[in-house]
C-alpha cells in the first residue's frame, strides 16, 4: 500500500450562498442550479392554514354565528379572524405547496395575511413564479397578493364577496 500525498490540516471550501429570512428563522439560500435540499415546511404557514380551514369547518357548522364570536372565543381581534379566513379561498396547488414545503421563498404568511387575488388565476404559481395566464407575471419583490392599480380590488366582508373601485 502507497501513501499519496499529505492530507492538509486544513481544508477550505468556498460554496456561494446567501442568508434570508423565511418564516421568522435565517435559512441559506443556493444560487440557481444548485442541488436543492429537501423542502422544509414553513409550520407557521401550515398553522395558519389549518386554523383557517377549521374555522371556516366551524362557522359553517354553525359554532359560531359570526366571526366576532369565534373571534371572542379564541381571543383574537376580528379583523385577524378575516384575514386568517381569507386563507382558505388560496389555490389548491398554492395550499398543497405550502404543505409540501414547496412553496417558493417568496412567500411569507405575513404577506398572506395582508392580501392576495381571490381568483385562482391571479394568485402565484409555486412551480412558475407567476398566475395561470403566463401573462400576468408575479414580481417577486412585491408583496404577495398586491393587485395592480388597473384592476378592479376585491375583498371580502362577512357577508359575502363585495367589489370596489
Amino acid at each position: 500500500m502507497t501513501r499519496g500525498a499529505p492530507i492538509p490540516d486544513t481544508v477550505t471550501l468556498h460554496v456561494p450562498f446567501r442568508i434570508v429570512k423565511r418564516g421568522g428563522r435565517k435559512e441559506m439560500q443556493l444560487p440557481d442550479g444548485a442541488a436543492r435540499p429537501r423542502p422544509r415546511v414553513d409550520n407557521a404557514m401550515v398553522k395558519a392554514l389549518a386554523r383557517a380551514f377549521r374555522w371556516r369547518k366551524q362557522l359553517y357548522e354553525g359554532l359560531y354565528g359570526t366571526l366576532e364570536e369565534l373571534a371572542r372565543a379564541k381571543g383574537v381581534a376580528p379583523s385577524y379572524v378575516s384575514r386568517v379566513l381569507r386563507l382558505t379561498l388560496l389555490a389548491p396547488e398554492i395550499v398543497e405547496a405550502i404543505l409540501d414545503g414547496r412553496q417558493p421563498a417568496e412567500l411569507k404568511l405575513d404577506s398572506l395575511l395582508n392580501g392576495f387575488p381571490l381568483e385562482w388565476e391571479g394568485q402565484p404559481r409555486p412551480e412558475l413564479g407567476r398566475g395561470a395566464h403566463g401573462d400576468r407575471a408575479i414580481d417577486p419583490a412585491a408583496p404577495i397578493g398586491q393587485v395592480p392599480a388597473s384592476e378592479p380590488q376585491t375583498s371580502l366582508c362577512c357577508d359575502g364577496l363585495r367589489q370596489t373601485a
